[in-house]
């Protein structure tokens, strides 16, 4: 497979300068590298980052351009609702202490509207049902910025710090307060938990002790180097910033493994660990690029999708790759060529079977294997369409967290589950609005309908309002109408809801545009479902070209995609039969990180036994072979991916997190089972078809 990406002769002796210079200057190196983590830190001190996965919503929907609007011109990025256990007296008290806070753009309250002098009984049905429950009124906190920054999170501490009644404050701005907070303090376990699970595997898969520490100190650099590098992009996203490191980390083990083993290797030869060094950066570096180019593309395909999330991710981590594979030639040399005595100190048995059984079965039985791998199908296929995924991020956090606890408080208590925006033409007939408004106080599951003429009525002119409150209703031609809505984000009741509602505001201002965190997670969902299909289409097609070009062959790329889409199905397909709802973009990202990371086994295997085919020009043989001499590798290289992924998963309160990184272990070992049980068996059946397919194949002699 290197021999495809092999460079010119004048590339060469430029790489062996270069190799040779690392491999002969190994302090001075290892010194450069590390001083450029200072920057690296920086840099990665300098990302900001985005907790509001709604903002990755293409800017053209009328959802965004309608929260656009409502940024920009009411001045209502972000908007909060806080309950407060008081009368209107300890409401106003509590309000005249918010709105000192930077960051608070305003505070409405039913003082605010009407004025402290109407008596609650004489308020409007719409007033009094939006702002009173119980023992308790209803704020509207409006925040300057947008929910993820930095000024806004910083109000809503302060908030919660103000001395008053017993008060709980919801919305997407408290929301992403405390998904920032959980992130920020389970970041660093999930890279603890990773390193170590990781340093585990690798002591038992290599003889040395001392090595596997090396190998993640190296893929330490790689990870710092890749944050420090994400300045350039301004911010990435919370997920980007929960799982990178991890998935760097199971991604890039392989590249230090197989630099170590060529070391090792050359050594054997009697080189001086030097000039061994120097044969295995070349030699290594050719294969590396070779074995990283479908996780590389696996990840730069996600920037295809219009979810920005997706793209976040799939610039990080295809950064992330090719910066591990610069770090494995780089930095992983010089640390193991100065720390080698110590490695040399401590070693131990290696605790892997010689998978001598394995071969045999899979040899013997491979026509009973190729029925069972295609009867798989089946039942993976099915279960992987059929698995349920979720869209409202609140079911992905810890029930216990002040914003969800608040949440439900606002459900209970008001029969407030989502609010929506509509932005209208200011100059719309009252009567036109107020037709408006009847219609949708009609649709199913709308509690009330806040706007300036739930103050005014039909007889009173708006401009008798106060300006104050006129501003929050009306801004640079616009109208804003608040819909309190009992249905939850994401739920079919509430997705009926806002196409009914949608419709409405179309009849009466074609130009109108409805919002909100319910309207836009909808919209969510229909780009989702898109991205989803689409990705997974340009995924196999990318592999499937880049395996067809290494091995020059049209039934291989078949082959090894079939093995592993197999291996997919069946992993997405597991929730369904356990009856289990799945964040929705866990969807997207397994089946692209699956089948580029994975691959690359299917990979491994195909190559060995094309080899020791020609040279043998016996199936049986080949077979034999390639699964004893590539098992070993298959079955490290998934359980130091395993290992990197399943602590995270079992541990993170996140359920976005856990589940992608569950997702991400179990996957791993149902390819590692899938290579090494069902695809020799494929390759025999298919062998014919092959050898016609596959240039070069039939004219293989002993002496290739």
């Amino acid at each position: 497979m290197a021999e495809f990406f092999s460079p010119n002769l004048e590339r060469k002796l430029e790489m062996k300068k270069i190799s040779k210079f690392i491999s002969y200057h190994p302090r001075l190196v290892l010194l450069i590298m590390t001083l450029l983590l200072i920057p690296s830190w920086i840099g990665y001190k300098a990302t900001g980052v985005n907790y509001d996965i709604l903002s990755y919503l293409p800017a053209d929907l009328e959802s965004t351009q309608g929260q656009e609007i409502l940024d920009k011109d009411f001045k209502n990025a972000a908007t909060g609702m806080l309950i407060l256990k008081g009368s209107d007296h300890d409401a106003d008290v509590l309000k005249n202490e918010i709105l000192k806070i930077d960051g608070v753009e305003d505070v409405i309250s039913k003082s605010s509207i009407l004025g402290d002098t109407v008596p609650n009984e004489f308020l409007p049905d719409e007033i009094r049902d939006a702002f009173y429950a119980e023992d308790s009124t209803l704020l509207m906190v409006k925040f300057s910025e947008s929910s993820s920054s930095i000024r806004t999170m910083e109000a809503i501490d302060a908030i919660k710090s103000l001395e008053s009644k017993e008060k709980y404050l919801s919305g997407i701005s408290s929301l992403v307060k405390d998904t920032k907070d959980l992130i920020d303090k389970e970041t660093p376990i999930y890279v603890a938990l990773a390193v170590a699970l990781a340093l585990v595997v690798l002591s038992f898969a290599n003889e040395s002790t001392i090595i596997p520490f090396l190998f993640m100190l190296n893929i330490g650099y790689a990870i710092l180097y890749n944050f420090g590098t994400n300045l350039f992009l301004g911010e990435i996203s919370y997920i980007t910033k929960a799982i990178a490191a991890v998935l760097q980390l199971a991604v890039t083990t392989d590249y230090s493994i197989f630099l170590y083993h060529r070391y090792v290797e050359k050594k054997r030869k009697n080189e001086s660990k030097n000039e061994a060094m120097a044969k295995a950066i070349d030699s290594t570096l050719a294969s590396i690029f070779a074995s990283s180019l479908t996780t590389f593309a696996g990840f730069l395909v996600l920037l295809l999708m219009q979810l920005g999330l997706g793209k976040d991710i799939g610039l990080v981590m295809s950064k992330g790759v090719l910066l591990g594979l610069i770090s494995t030639v780089v930095v992983l040399p010089p640390m193991i060529l100065m720390a080698e005595k110590l490695v040399n100190r401590f070693n131990h048995k290696v605790y892997l079977p010689s998978f001598e059984r394995t071969a045999n079965f899979t040899i013997k039985h491979r026509k009973k294997l190729f029925i069972v791998f295609l009867l798989l199908f089946i039942p993976a296929i099915y279960g992987s369409r059929n698995t349920d995924l979720y869209y409202n991020l609140d079911r992905s956090l810890p029930q216990d967290l002040d914003s969800i606890v608040a949440l439900n408080k606002m459900k209970k208590d008001y029969n407030m589950a989502s609010s929506h925006f509509i932005v209208v033409k200011d100059d719309l007939s009252k009567t036109s609005v107020n037709s408006m408004i009847e219609e949708i106080e009609n649709v199913d599951g709308v509690n009330n309908v806040l706007s300036i003429n739930s103050m005014t009525g039909l007889t009173l002119p708006s401009e008798y309002l106060p300006e104050k409150l006129k501003k929050n209703f009306e801004q640079a031609g616009y109208q804003m109408i608040m819909v309190n809505s009992k249905y939850q984000t994401a739920s079919d009741e509430v997705n009926k809801q806002i196409s009914a509602i949608d419709k409405i505001v179309k009849a009466h201002d074609p130009e109108g545009k409805l919002t909100g965190e319910a309207v836009l997670t909808k919209d969510l969902t229909i780009l989702s479902d898109r991205d989803f299909k689409m990705v997974n289409i340009v995924s196999i097609a990318v592999v499937f070209l880049i395996i067809a070009l290494v091995f020059k062959s049209l039934a291989i790329p078949i082959v090894l995609i079939a093995a592993i889409e197999l291996a997919i199905f069946i992993n997405m397909g597991i929730p369904f039969y356990f009856g289990h709802t799945i964040p929705f973009i866990t969807s997207i990202i397994i089946g692209v990180v699956q089948l580029g990371s994975t691959i690359d086994y299917s990979i491994l295997m195909m190559d060995r036994f094309l080899f020791e085919y020609k040279k043998h020009r016996n199936l049986e043989k080949a077979l034999d072979l390639s699964v004893r001499e590539t098992s070993k590798s298959i079955v490290t290289s998934a359980l130091a991916f395993f290992a990197a992924t399943i602590g995270v998963g079992i541990y993170s309160k996140m359920e976005i997190v856990s589940t992608i990184c569950i997702f991400l272990a179990r996957g791993a070992i149902i390819s590692m089972l899938v290579i090494i049980i069902f695809l020799p068996a494929i390759i025999g059946i298919t062998l014919p078809f092959i050898e016609k397919t596959t240039k070069g194949l039939k004219k293989g002699n002993e002496n290739e």
